[in-house]
């Protein structure tokens, strides 16, 4: 009995000096818990607190109707309308395409671009170069759409330089056809972000022990030796992170570029989830329906995250959460 009492009483203790400890860190770390606290209200509050919306994607709401009063549930049909649809293989085909062609060429670019930068040895060159590639980051996409316009309409300045060497027997309006679309979109995403993209890859570069450099060269390696065998492995855990959040992004193809860019000659190729969640939701004021299709691109979105990051942490013990 004693024996007990005497390791219930350590137990008390031992939750005494647990709860000092945690006041004594509180009092040491106060600011610091503070905005921890006030960053999470926000979140919750601007975040979080606006997701109970999305219970009319289970509804048959109509605006002016109250979401929790005197209710019309429809289930799971607005999904099911979703699916039925028949623009939904086209739509399907096109964020995949276009997300995928992102990806695969779009990721890469930035990366290549930081390595490029951080080989320009003169300082005031790299800083200059880094400038430029960060321009277009902030350029609208109107103004990126005008562009396009000027330069890949009828009257644009490709054609005028085409027709006048005698490549073109008459003008092509590039934007109208659908099979020039993917390409456009594809290479305007490149060069409005590449250069925005490339600053944590130098973020990671510029990290690099110096003495490794030193060693490779030592050893005899050159530039392209020093790439290969130095930057891309330190940097290799930054761009499989990047990666990772990419490939949980592959439904966001976009929305304002394929609406401004976009015309009626190519919707069969530039139509995605958002902007048909737009147009067939918000603009018809079907609010319900809209909000279906975004809930259903949320969750795999979320699924595709969770299922990249497991497989990157079994494979190269490497997560983001």
């Amino acid at each position: 009995m004693n024996q007990e009492y005497e390791q219930a009483d350590f137990l008390q203790q031992k939750q005494k000096w647990n709860l000092k400890a945690i006041k004594r860190e509180f009092k040491s770390q106060k600011q610091l818990w503070i905005i921890t606290a006030i960053l999470l209200i926000w979140v919750a509050i601007f975040a979080y607190f606006p997701m109970y919306g999305l219970i009319i994607s289970f509804q048959n709401y109509m605006p002016g109707k109250s979401m929790f009063v005197d209710v019309d549930w429809a289930g799971f049909k607005n999904f099911i309308d979703f699916f039925s649809s028949p623009d939904f293989g086209m739509i399907m085909r096109n964020t995949l395409v276009i997300s995928g062609l992102n990806i695969v060429i779009g990721f890469p670019a930035p990366i290549i671009l930081a390595i490029l930068l951080n080989e320009v040895r003169n300082k005031h060159a790299q800083k200059f170069y880094q400038t430029i590639s960060y321009v277009p980051h902030f350029i609208s996409w109107v103004v990126v759409a005008s562009i396009l316009f000027s330069i890949l309409g009828t009257e644009g300045l490709l054609n005028n330089i085409l027709v006048g060497l005698g490549l073109l027997d008459e003008p092509i309006n590039y934007l109208n056809e659908g099979k020039y679309f993917w390409a456009i979109l594809t290479s305007a995403n490149i060069w409005k972000s590449i250069g925005w993209s490339s600053i944590i890859y130098l973020s990671a570069i510029s990290g690099i022990d110096k003495e490794l450099y030193e060693a490779g060269a030592v050893d005899g390696l050159g530039r392209f030796g020093m790439i290969r065998y130095i930057t891309i492995p330190c940097i290799a855990p930054t761009i499989i992170l990047l990666w990772i959040l990419g490939i949980g992004g592959i439904l966001n193809a976009g929305f304002e570029q394929q609406l401004l860019i976009g015309t009626a000659q190519t919707r069969e190729y530039y139509e995605v989830i958002d902007t048909y969640a737009y147009k067939y939701g918000i603009q018809q004021g079907r609010y319900a329906y809209g909000t279906a299709v975004g809930l259903m691109k949320g969750l795999i979105s979320v699924v595709l995250v969770f299922g990249v990051n497991h497989l990157a942490k079994k494979k190269m013990d490497i997560s983001v959460m």
